[in-house]
């Protein structure tokens, strides 16, 4: 027997309806490209909003077309993700800091009809030139007095564009599963896979975050993504803060510490979400120039486990962490470490190491935990397996390529080894491809990169395993030190000492300038390790420090 409960789909344009209807009034502010801050209401987006499905659909485009978007967090780019998913079309958002040829792979493979850019990106632009000269326009997201010049691309002024279209537009009710956004992932092993996201399962994301345990936000906050647009939907902020008319506050392209501390404190921001090299930034500022947050009240980061030493830097100035684990096949959120009642009563210590877990499931995922013999590991916090996940919101296969991203069984395996305990608090142990196999024996490159974070000379730090001949794998340090400070072998192994296993304790330590990130901000442990290997081929035999 089926239930006679009415069936009206779940829609990006229905967010945006309702944030128009009830929440009208409320705010997003951006710090434009161009450099003035921009202001206005929720209803005077929807009307630009609808003005850019209006202009689409002038260009030729039609339900199901592409539209491509290489933009920071902007007012301007909030309504392309309206704009053209609400009309049908799919928004697809690019990452600018791609390579170029995985930037042309990426456009070719999604078909993109029409490119939308901001004035940064314009350089990208031209040296793409040949490839985008097959589509139906390219979009420049500003006024006339701030258009640039190009003898390689005819670009189109996006404030003229919509500003010549109509501002009513009656969105059309098309099934929930239709495609509403496609992103890729940073094609860290091979070239990205496109992720083609539906109606239904970015609206049942965007309800889910939004609830207490997960980004914990409503009409009372002030969020301010620093996670980009472009980076799987900035983690579907901007729909969650829609659904619930919380002002969002939109940080551009300026992420360094000191305009991050000056937005936050001039629009009064409660929440905010990126990775742990942004928040490493903008605490060595405040701690530089004795700053302190006024309203900061969490602070959710993801993309990579921050450090314990983070998490506590945080809390000294009254703000809360709540760290998320996702991917961009998950939507991405998929746990989220929020902390029971039960757990205030704990040993500061004990508190602290339960947070720098990657936190619960979060309703709507479920998680498999499976062994090598692929069956289920207890779930005892201590025994190791490959997390498998699946629901509404995870990736049943790439867009473009022969099915084959769910497991055998339905499940998505997302390449983390982790552990799960009672309570259901995972804690990724390592990626299947960076953990260390020393001795028949796991060692988690996790484990002590957060111990090394914690030194107070080391700016950032990475493990990667080397071959031995005797124990097979070995791990190895890679740090960036702050400046002026120095660390030696010994100093960083007796560091270590009291807070792993004798035999875990990286053998050696190498010190660079600079460590190499993704497009994502995650480090990119294939490079590391490319480091390492000629590191050690110059001192074959020798350790780095003798």
């Amino acid at each position: 027997m089926l239930g006679q409960m009415m069936t009206t789909p779940l829609l990006i344009s229905a967010i945006l309806r309702h944030a128009e209807a009830f929440h009208g009034d409320a705010e997003i502010v951006s710090r434009s490209v161009e450099g003035p801050v921009h202001r206005y209401t929720y209803a005077e987006m929807a009307g630009r909003a609808k003005q850019v499905a209006n202009a689409l659909a002038g260009l030729g485009l039609a339900p199901g077309d592409r539209v491509g978007t290489l933009a920071w967090n902007g007012y301007r780019h909030v309504e392309l993700y309206y704009g053209v998913s609400g009309a049908g079309m799919v928004c697809h958002t690019i990452n600018p800091r791609l390579f170029q040829d995985q930037i042309e792979f990426i456009i070719r493979d999604a078909g993109d009809k029409v490119l939308f850019a901001d004035l940064t990106f314009v350089p990208i632009l031209e040296s793409l030139a040949e490839t985008l000269r097959g589509l139906k326009a390219v979009v420049i997201l500003t006024d006339r007095a701030h258009m640039p010049a190009s003898d390689k691309l005819d670009l189109i002024c996006y404030e003229e564009l919509i500003g010549a279209a109509p501002a009513s537009f009656d969105w059309p009710e098309i099934d929930e599963n239709t495609a509403s956004g496609l992103c890729y992932t940073s094609g860290t092993s091979g070239a990205p896979k496109g992720v083609l996201y539906s109606h239904r399962s970015s609206v049942l994301h965007a309800m889910s975050s939004a609830m207490p345990d997960v980004l914990g936000i409503s009409a009372r906050d002030t969020i301010c993504p620093v996670v980009p647009m472009f980076h799987v939907n900035a983690w579907g902020i901007p729909y969650s803060a829609l659904i619930t008319g919380a002002k969002l506050v939109l940080p551009g392209a300026k992420l360094d510490g000191a305009s991050l501390h000056e937005l936050f404190e001039t629009e009064g921001v409660t929440v905010t979400a990126g990775v742990p090299t942004v928040w490493m930034g903008l605490l060595d500022w405040i701690d530089a120039h004795g700053a302190h947050f006024t309203t900061l009240r969490q602070a959710v980061i993801g993309g990579s486990a921050p450090a314990p030493a983070l998490i506590t830097r945080f809390g000294d100035k009254g703000v809360t962490v709540r760290q998320a684990w996702g991917m961009t096949e998950t939507s991405p959120i998929g746990l989220t470490c929020t902390l029971k009642p039960r757990h205030d009563a704990l040993p500061e210590p004990e508190r602290l190491a339960l947070q720098a877990k990657q936190g619960r499931p979060v309703f709507g995922m479920e998680f498999r935990i499976e062994g090598p013999d692929g069956q289920e590991v207890p779930r005892d916090g201590t025994s190791c397996g490959a997390m498998l996940v699946r629901g509404p919101w995870v990736a049943a296969s790439y867009f473009n390529a022969e099915p084959g991203a769910a497991h055998q069984g339905g499940w998505f395996d997302t390449g983390d080894v982790v552990t799960m305990d009672a309570d259901g608090y995972v804690q990724i142990v390592d990626r299947t491809k960076d953990v260390v196999k020393s001795g028949g024996e796991w060692i988690s490159s996790i484990e002590l990169e957060n111990i090394a974070q914690a030194h107070p000379a080391i700016q950032e730090a990475a493990v990667v395993a080397r071959p031995d001949p005797k124990w097979s794998e070995r791990p190895v340090l890679v740090v960036q030190l702050r400046p002026g400070a120095t660390l030696t072998r010994g100093e960083m192994q007796a560091f270590y000492a009291d807070k792993t296993s004798k035999w875990s304790i990286p053998d050696d330590v190498v010190i660079v300038d600079a460590l190499p990130h993704t497009a994502t901000g995650k480090l990119l442990k294939m490079k590391i390790r490319d480091m390492v290997r000629e590191r050690f081929a110059e001192k074959e035999g020798e350790g780095i420090f003798g």
